[in-house]
């Protein structure tokens, strides 16, 4: 069947996401053709894949890099175009010319394209948390007054959306609550009085997945599942009351949805970014992911671990938090998601102790408060806010 070229802006081409997007693109060049790339330094990884996939469009967010990335591509002849600054990302993410957008900018720095995106009603595949944890209810609301089709690539947020049923409007009635599945990270099982002594180069270690440095440490104190609460309550609409986590360290059901009839539908998969990726661009077919097929045969083993099992809230101390800021006013999830961006660096830099990430989010909660902004102006005024709050906690405790 001739269909013509879905074509792609990939924002956050360099990260794991980005590449893992390139990779499945490249295997349906019949599908789909990549219109804009766009990273922030990473000048060599982004000139070799615009000499891979020679794109339209190639942003840098620093001005130096932009400058330096024109220069390689112009020593390649090519005729990419090269941008520079955050406003170019917006461009892009609304282009005319565009039809999906991969939002693959990890931080509070990719909400602005999240919102442009939406707003100009893109097929929108969202693998940045910001833009849900930051933007809540605004950004659910670009989306709808956009026309906007969000498709959640965070693994576990496309698993809910397959196990659901096709029709959001029958989601309330039907489902009883979510389950969101955890692997438990690299310190499932470890001494929680230890868990100072723990080094960056171990908290980055994830037994299951290859993920960036950040993500990876989030996943070792579980807050990566506070996010993912708070995510999957703007997703889906469910009350926090509804949404459930429980650890199930193979990640091979990457979440569960239970049904008023306690039927439990679920999504297995091999633990590989492509499967959702494909499924995001594909939707509401499917293509071949490159991901391999499961082994059942190797499948006798898995499990899963209640949180009130095994010491896991002593343990995971900051998984809670997302229940909390759910609860309080507007805004507050914005304070923990800025508070932790904070606490995590300063943790890989070495200026505070793995244990300390937590307590730098409390005290930033406790700290700033929110009063339910209504603009991106005011969500990147409160981030601020926070984000200050956060590195005055830090260097307190470095201290």
């Amino acid at each position: 069947m001739n269909r013509p070229l879905q074509r792609v802006a990939v924002l956050g081409a360099t990260g794991s996401i980005g590449v893992n997007t390139l990779d499945v693109i490249a295997r349906h060049p019949d599908r789909f053709e990549v219109f804009a790339l766009s990273a922030a330094r990473s000048v060599d990884k982004l000139a070799r894949q615009c000499e891979q996939f020679k794109p339209r469009y190639a942003v840098m967010t620093d001005e130096s890099a932009a400058r330096e990335l024109a220069a390689r591509l112009a020593s390649y002849g090519l005729q990419t175009r090269v941008l520079a600054g955050p406003s170019a990302l917006v461009d892009m993410a609304e282009h005319p010319e565009v039809d999906s957008v991969m939002a693959a900018i990890v931080g509070a720095a990719g909400l602005a394209s999240c919102l442009a995106a939406a707003r100009a009603g893109k097929r929108l595949l969202l693998a940045n948390k910001e833009a849900l944890v930051v933007g809540g209810e605004l950004f659910m609301r670009a989306v709808r007054e956009g026309g906007a089709r969000l498709l959640p690539i965070d693994s576990e947020h496309s698993a809910i959306f397959q196990s659901l049923p096709e029709d959001p409007s029958t989601w309330d009635a039907r489902v009883e609550k979510i389950i969101l599945t955890a692997s438990g990270g690299p310190f499932r099982r470890r001494d929680p009085a230890s868990l100072r002594e723990v080094t960056p180069e171990q908290a980055v270690a994830h037994p299951n997945w290859v993920m960036g440095r950040k993500i990876s440490v989030d996943s070792a104190t579980m807050m990566n599942k506070a996010l993912e609460v708070i995510e999957a309550r703007f997703l889906f609409g469910l009350g926090p009351e509804r949404l459930e986590v429980v650890i199930h360290p193979q990640s091979v059901i990457h979440s569960m949805v239970q049904y008023r009839d306690t039927s439990v539908v679920a999504q297995l998969g091999t633990p590989d970014m492509r499967v959702p990726i494909a499924y995001g661009l594909a939707w509401p077919e499917r293509v071949a992911s490159g991901a391999q097929a499961l082994d059942f045969r190797a499948l006798a083993d898995m499990s899963f671990e209640a949180l009130d099992a095994h010491g896991h809230r002593e343990r995971f101390p900051g998984l809670a938090l997302a229940w909390e800021a759910l609860r309080a006013p507007g805004g507050t999830t914005a304070v923990l998601n800025a508070a932790n961006e904070v606490a995590v660096q300063a943790f890989l830099d070495g200026a505070i102790r793995f244990d300390q990430i937590h307590h730098v989010n409390l005290a930033t909660l406790e700290a700033v408060t929110a009063s339910n902004p209504a603009t991106l102006d005011e969500l990147l005024a409160l981030d601020a806010q926070a984000r200050a709050a956060a590195g005055e906690s830090a260097r307190r405790m470095s201290h």
